[in-house]
C-alpha cells in the first residue's frame, strides 16, 4: 500500500493545539495520511524513552515512521575520525528507529569535497562498507538505510550514483527525492518518460521488488546554477517538479513506495495534495 506523509510538523499541526510530536501520527491519521518522517538533520536530541512513546504512537495510529540522520554525515570526508563519526551517526539513527517500530533510515551520504568525483565516490564506496559491516555486527539489519539523491553538484547523489550504492547490500533501498534530481539537472523532470527513467534504471540495477517499496521525497525546490537552493510548496508556478507524471508511473508499474512530502511550511497539506493527485489517477485508470 502506497503511503503519504510529511517530514516534520506543518504550523497547522501547532495551530490546532498540539506541542509534541508524539501527537504527530494521531493528527496525521485524523487527516487521513499514513507516514510521518522524523528528523534528526541538525543532531539526535530525542530520549530513548520519547523514542519509543513515539513509535508506540505511530503503531497505534497506523502511521510508518521513517528517520531523517544528521545532514552532517559525509562517508568521504579523509579526516578518519570524522568517518567514524559519521558511521556512528547511522548507527545511532537505525537504533531510534527499531524503538520507534521504522523501517527506513534517509541519509547524506557525503560530498565531494576537494577531492575528484572518482575518488570521492570510491571513498564513499569504502567506506559505506564499512558501516555495513557495523550495522550487521550490531543487529540493526533488520531495517533499511536509504541513502538519498542530492540536489547539488559538489554532493554525491545523482539517481545513477545512489542506485548502484544500493546494489551492494539487501539492506540498501534508494530514497528518490525527485525535487533534489530536479534542482540538480536544472529542471528536467517534465514529462512521464523523464520519470521512468530513473525508476527504469533502479529497476534494471535492483529488481522490481526493491524499487517498488522505495522511499520518495517529493517538494518543488528552486534551483540556480548551483543546484538545489529551498523547498517551496506545491502550489509555485515557477519551479518544478510537478506529481502528476510521477503518479502516471507509480500506478502504471504498481509501485507501493512511502513518500515524504517535505514542502517548506505545508509538508502535510500538500502531503494530502499528493496523495489527492495519486488517487484521482488512480480512479481513472479503473473506469
Amino acid at each position: 500500500m502506497i503511503k503519504f506523509g510529511p517530514s516534520g510538523n506543518s504550523p497547522s499541526f501547532y495551530e490546532a493545539g498540539y506541542k509534541n510530536s508524539l501527537d504527530a501520527p494521531k493528527w496525521l491519521n485524523q487527516i487521513g495520511l499514513n507516514a510521518y518522517e522524523f528528523s534528526f538533520g541538525r543532531g539526535y536530541t530525542m530520549s530513548k524513552e520519547t523514542a519509543l512513546k513515539l513509535g508506540e504512537q505511530a503503531k497505534i495510529n497506523k502511521i510508518e515512521i521513517s528517520i531523517h540522520a544528521p545532514f552532517y554525515i559525509n562517508l568521504a570526508n579523509p579526516d578518519n575520525d570524522m568517518k567514524i563519526k559519521s558511521i556512528n551517526y547511522i548507527l545511532k539513527g537505525l537504533e531510534f528507529l527499531k524503538d520507534m517500530n521504522g523501517q527506513h533510515l534517509v541519509a547524506h551520504l557525503s560530498s565531494q569535497g576537494k577531492m575528484s568525483r572518482e575518488e570521492a565516490l570510491l571513498m564513499t564506496s569504502r567506506r559505506l562498507d564499512e558501516c555495513l559491516e557495523k550495522i550487521y555486527f550490531n543487529n540493526l539489519n533488520s531495517m533499511f538505510l536509504c541513502p538519498e539523491t542530492m540536489g547539488k553538484p559538489a554532493q554525491i547523489g545523482d539517481y545513477k550514483e545512489i542506485v548502484d550504492f544500493c546494489s551492494r547490500d539487501k539492506i540498501l533501498l534508494p530514497t528518490f527525492d525527485f525535487g533534489h534530481i530536479n534542482a540538480l539537472t536544472q529542471g528536467a523532470l517534465k514529462t512521464k518518460n523523464d520519470y521512468k527513467k530513473i525508476l527504469d534504471y533502479g529497476i534494471e540495477k535492483l529488481g522490481l521488488e526493491k524499487i517498488k517499496k522505495c522511499h520518495i521525497h517529493f517538494s518543488k525546490i528552486e534551483f540556480g546554477k548551483k543546484g538545489e537552493i529551498r523547498h517551496l510548496n506545491y502550489n509555485d508556478k515557477n519551479f518544478g517538479p510537478d506529481f502528476e507524471p510521477l503518479a502516471e508511473i507509480l500506478i502504471e508499474y504498481n509501485l507501493e513506495p512511502t513518500i515524504i512530502c517535505e514542502s517548506r511550511d505545508f509538508m502535510a497539506e500538500d502531503a494530502l495534495i499528493l496523495k489527492n493527485i495519486f488517487y484521482n489517477k488512480l480512479n481513472l485508470t479503473k473506469i
